[in-house]
């Protein structure tokens, strides 16, 4: 149930003896590294984020992903996914976006096709540097569980960088996303409540960056933090946010795990009526998440 990466190092943990990281092995919950994996490699991962907290009612959404990766060659690899939703909610309302209650378990919610390119090797090249793509489509709103059609384009860069021996690891990410959006049309709804079904284009900003510690053989310890917005057709900049958190990370030599708490720590812009948390965005986004990822080589 999760999605996962963490650092590079297969072929570069032989040739330079650093332990506990394998390639595109998830050193974060968030932040990604540079690391492709080998070629003919497979890895399986599975991840899961919880989602709570909108400061009213009752919210919590959990998000699963599997995800298969193979390595097409020592600098490229490409992946698949399968992703799932269920939601929880009550209490609140949000024009254009929470309707009304909500509540049902595990359903599929959408998939994504991916690459990632590798143009330097954080152990051979002193910095490691890569772009990963990806095309997304769902039909349910992560937000409301509402269906919603949504065809997404990500492009990331990602940089990643070894000190003390390869112990001390910093990663840097920049993202884009372009999304067209179109949602269902919904009846009853409560009177005077805004649910425009007009498409909708949106383009969102991430940038991101994470250091870890290897404090003990296979475990790593770090924080990561990543700021985002996104622009939509008609109103300009409608969000942004900002999360930090720590990050737990165990390697072995056939699978690791990652366990990542991320509350947000301030946002802004778009606010719904009656929101008592004023320094927070509590619309598309919420209070805390916890991801968790799982990682199986093959």
């Amino acid at each position: 149930m999760f999605r996962p990466r963490v650092i590079a190092l297969a072929a570069a943990c032989m040739l330079f003896a650093i332990p506990g990281a394998s390639a595109d092995e998830n050193l974060f919950g968030y932040v990604k590294g540079a690391e492709t994996l080998p070629k003919g490699s497979m890895e399986f991962y599975n991840f899961i984020t919880m989602r709570s907290g909108k400061g009213q009612g009752t919210y919590r959404a959990f998000d699963t992903l599997h995800e298969l990766e193979y390595g097409v060659s020592d600098s490229f690899s490409i992946d698949g996914a399968i992703k799932t939703t269920s939601i929880s909610t009550n209490g609140l309302l949000i024009d254009g976006y929470l309707p009304g209650p909500r509540k049902f378990n595990v359903h599929p919610s959408g998939v994504e096709l991916g690459g990632k390119y590798n143009f330097l090797k954080p152990a051979l090249d002193g910095i490691g540097l890569a772009t990963a793509f990806s095309l997304e489509y769902s039909w349910i709103d992560p937000h409301s569980g509402q269906d919603k059609n949504k065809l997404s384009a990500n492009l990331e860069f990602l940089v990643q960088k070894y000190f003390m021996e390869g112990r001390l690891i910093w990663v840097g990410n920049l993202g884009l996303e372009s999304t067209y959006a179109d949602r269902s049309f919904i009846p009853n709804l409560p009177a005077g409540f805004d649910w425009p079904t007009d498409p909708e284009m949106e383009i969102e900003v991430t940038l991101g960056t994470g250091l870890t510690y290897r404090f003990m053989p296979s475990w790593f310890f770090g924080v990561e933090t990543q700021y985002q917005t996104e622009f939509e057709t008609v109103v300009g900049q409608e969000r942004w946010s900002l999360f930090l958190g720590p990050s737990l990370h165990y390697g072995g030599q056939r699978w690791w795990a990652t366990l990542t708490y991320f509350p947000q720590l301030v946002g802004g812009k778009e606010k719904y009526a009656g929101q008592i948390n004023q320094h927070l965005h509590l619309i598309e986004k919420t209070k805390r998440e916890v991801r968790f990822k799982l990682g199986v080589n093959f």
